[in-house]
Order: C-alpha cells, then structure tokens, then sequence
C-alpha cells in the first residue's frame, strides 16, 4: 500500500505541475507578474526563489496555484513599474490565454502519454490465424455463475490445458474451445498474470452454457490472442489525437450526464471517485504494467482538464467566466464580491473532495 501511495502521489504531482506550468509560462509570455509557484496547498514544506517568483512546496498534496500579481480581486494592483504588469491589468485575451492554459497542457500532456504507450506498444486483440508467435492465449471474460466463475480470472494468459493424460498442444481459442467441448474428465488450466505467481484450476465442463449450442459444453470464459502490438511514430502521433479526442468527448458526455441526473436528483455518486478511490485505481493500473499506469494518468489528465473548464468559480471555467462577464460589461467586477463568488466556489469544492473521500472509505469498509 506504501508503493501505491508514492506511485499516486507521483502521478498527482506531476499532473499538476504540468497543468500549473501551462498558466505560468503564459503569464510570464504574456507579460505578467508571477509572484508564486506552488505544488499543494499550504502549510508550506520548503521554497526558494527565483527571480521575481517563490517556488513552494506545501502539505497537502491535492492540487497546486501560481499566484499573479493583482490575479486575487480584493488586491489592487500598486502604482509603480509593475502595476502594468498585474493580472487584471493585462488585456482580456491575455487573461484568457493565462486561464485556458492549465487545460491545454493537461490535454498535451495526455496526447503525449498516448503517443508513449503506442511506441511502447498496446495489448491488441488479433484473429485467430493472423498472430505471431508473440500472440498469448488470453481469458477476455468470465461467464457469472459459471463453471469458471470464481475459478479462472478475467485478463489472464493461459499457458496449459489438459484433461486426464491428455495435454493441449495448440493453444489457440477453437482448438481449446474444441478440447473442453470434448472433454470426459476435469478439465485443468495453468494461467499466469503480470506479477502473480502461475495457478493450476480444475473445473468441469457443462453443458446449457452457449445459448446457440446448449448440447456444447463448456467452462464459461471467452478467450482472445493478444499481441502487444507498437506503433511507428508517425502513425502513433496521428492515433494518439484521435484517442485524446475520443477519450476527452466520452469523459465530458459522462460528467455532463452525471450532472444532468444530480439536478433532479437522480445521479448516482457511488460512480464517482475521490482521493482515497483513486489510489487504489492507481494500484491496480500499476499492478497491471508500466504501460496501464501511463494509460490511467493520461484519463485522468483529461478528467482534470474537463472538470477544470467547468463553469464553476474557483475553476479555470468560471473565471474565464468572470472576465466574459466583464468584458461584455467593459468594466471590472466589483472585488468584494469576485472574491465572495471564488470563496463560495472554493468551499463547494472542497465539500465535494470531502463527500467523494468518505464515499471512498465507505467503499473499503
């Protein structure tokens, strides 16, 4: 559990420092003030200066801000040679550019996982007859009430099957689909998993299983060839935009409709995970390979991304909001209340983290 929460947190700040950078490097390109770069929020651990700009470390590793000059609404910008310099004194455009950055980069950041883990290669399914010898016979589902429910485990490599003194030699799905249907005795099976140790089960056939052949025996698990196939980098640069595509509009259909059910009151929260959720996600992605973990960080990047533009104050989203509003209006908002709305948008935040976090352990008891 202790690898598992250094993995998570590894992941976590590297989300944010890529997301943090994103507003930090446009409002040092657009001609701001940053006065602070920070990874968690406080108390502070340890920082150092640089230049014009503090760069912390604090306590709380949930999330992370850069701190520009005149960005806060209740501080005035001072009369001097850097008031031209403050956040609100920039132009609307620039002020925009400094908000939406996070978001790109969380974006950037996820297409260029994508990339990595197509040049490193995928775990793709293949037709029988068209794999290679690097092709592993892989249980891709388990019937529920089956034979071998409970016996043989979904996403495991088969690596034996026989039955009596008989042995498979041709591990391919037909052939041990044939074999079972065939078999009169137990049949056992020798699978292996990443980081689990090789398992022997024996389990016997039964017939009544495939509703097409009810006569057919068989254990109950669906079986595939999967080859870890990589891409080139040319082609792994075009696929990993369309899945950055892809990903991105199902993450922000399935918020939108997560939503959409809790204004009426239908929303389903257990769905939904928090700190405590995720490090376990993060486990199980680790525990699978390098390449699951790049996936999981890469869907959560985007999460980030989308949860970010929502339209919310203290977000990214509702403060692009706020200088809409004051640039239809030509005139600043007034400070007080800015900073009551950010306040208020803060605490139903923080509310949330804190429901998901229970709901979380409520899932472990």
């Amino acid at each position: 559990m202790f690898i598992t929460i250094l993995i998570f947190l590894a992941v976590l700040f590297v989300l944010i420092l890529v997301h943090e950078w994103g507003h930090y490097i446009t409002a040092k390109l657009t001609g701001m003030r940053v006065d602070e770069f920070a990874i968690g929020f406080p108390p502070k651990l340890f920082s150092w200066r640089k230049g014009e700009t503090e760069y912390s470390l604090n306590a709380i590793p949930i999330g992370g801000f850069v701190r520009i000059y005149g960005e806060d609404p209740t501080q005035v910008a001072e009369a001097g040679p850097d008031s031209a310099r403050a956040f609100g004194a920039r132009p609307k455009w620039a002020q925009a550019i400094v908000l939406v950055a996070g978001v790109t980069m969380n974006v950037v950041f996820a297409w260029f996982l994508f990339v990595v883990i197509l040049l490193i290669g995928v775990p793709t399914q293949v037709e029988e007859g068209q794999q290679t010898d690097a092709a592993v016979l892989t249980v891709m589902g388990v019937l529920p009430g089956s034979p071998a429910d409970g016996a043989v485990p979904a996403n495991v490599h088969i690596t034996q099957v026989s039955s009596g003194t008989e042995t498979l030699e041709q591990l391919t799905p037909s052939q041990v689909s044939n074999f079972i249907a065939t078999a009169v005795e137990p049949v056992v099976i020798r699978f292996s998993a990443q980081n689990v140790p090789v398992q022997t089960v024996t389990v016997m056939p039964q017939k009544g299983l495939i509703v097409a052949s009810p006569d057919r025996a068989a254990i109950g698990i669906s079986l595939g060839l999967v080859e870890t196939v990589s891409r080139p980098l040319v082609p792994a640069l075009g696929e990993a935009v369309v899945r950055t595509i892809d990903t991105t509009e199902k993450i922000a259909i399935g918020l939108g409709g997560l939503l959409a059910a809790a204004v009426v009151g239908q929303a389903d929260f257990s769905q939904v995970a928090g700190p405590v959720g995720i490090v376990n996600y993060v486990g199980d992605a680790a525990a699978v390979g390098f390449t699951s973990l790049l996936l999981f960080t890469a869907i959560i990047s985007l999460n980030l991304a989308v949860v970010n533009l929502l339209p919310i104050p203290a977000l990214d989203g509702g403060r692009l909001v706020f200088v809409a509003i004051e640039t239809v209006l030509r005139r600043p908002i007034p400070p007080v209340w800015a900073a009551r709305v950010n306040l208020a948008g803060f605490a139903f935040l923080m509310l949330l983290m804190l429901a998901a976090t229970i709901n979380d352990i409520l899932k472990l008891w």
